[in-house]
């Protein structure tokens, strides 16, 4: 080998070995940040505030539900009467 084929070799191999490192150190890097955020998430006291939270606002959705459905249910029978007093006339 020539000394510039020797050259463009090593060139070569050690733009090789940055770009690999470079890759190595931001893949590692976001795997550590990925373990350290599944142990944030299971946190159990966190978990179980989330899920007390989330209890109690479906137990309230539920309830104005319930509401709506009790203002159709009245509504209807208003429309009803106003339309079944409309059929028999004055």
């Amino acid at each position: 080998m020539d000394d510039n084929t020797m050259a463009v070799s090593m060139v070569a191999l050690i733009a090789s070995g940055t770009v690999l490192s470079f890759f190595a150190f931001f893949i590692g890097r976001a795997w550590a940040e990925r373990i350290r955020g599944a142990n944030r998430v299971t946190g159990g006291d966190e978990v179980k505030a989330l899920r007390e939270e989330l209890q109690g606002e479906l137990h309230q959705l539920r309830q104005e539900i319930g509401e709506l459905a009790e203002r159709v249910d009245f509504t209807e029978r208003l429309l009803s009467k106003q339309r079944e007093a409309a059929r028999l006339g004055p």
